[in-house]
């Protein structure tokens, strides 16, 4: 999949103040281009979807350290549990 590259492209990672930041350059009169309203009404729909999955993302991401946490915290304990079971049998 090709990656869009232009004299505009913003460098670092999107965020969605810096999508609605953007301002493309207009066509001199005559020539063919977009419509800046639609092209403004896409930019706001992209900032408030890539809004949406950092959000998701965000929640994913804390999730998944509550989960390793808690792992983490049930190995601790059962590894303790079965030393000192060990420890008993051999006593």
């Amino acid at each position: 999949m090709a990656v869009y590259r232009s004299r505009h492209t913003l460098p670092g990672p999107l965020t969605t103040d810096r999508v609605l930041d953007v301002t493309l350059p207009r066509t001199r009169l005559g020539r063919r281009g977009y419509r800046v309203d639609e092209v403004d009404a896409l930019l706001c729909r992209l900032a408030h979807e890539l809004r949406d999955r950092t959000r998701q993302l965000d929640l994913t991401r804390a999730e998944n350290h509550r989960i390793k946490e808690a792992l983490r915290t049930w190995q601790t304990r059962h590894a303790e549990e079965r030393s000192r079971a060990l420890q008993a049998g051999s006593s």
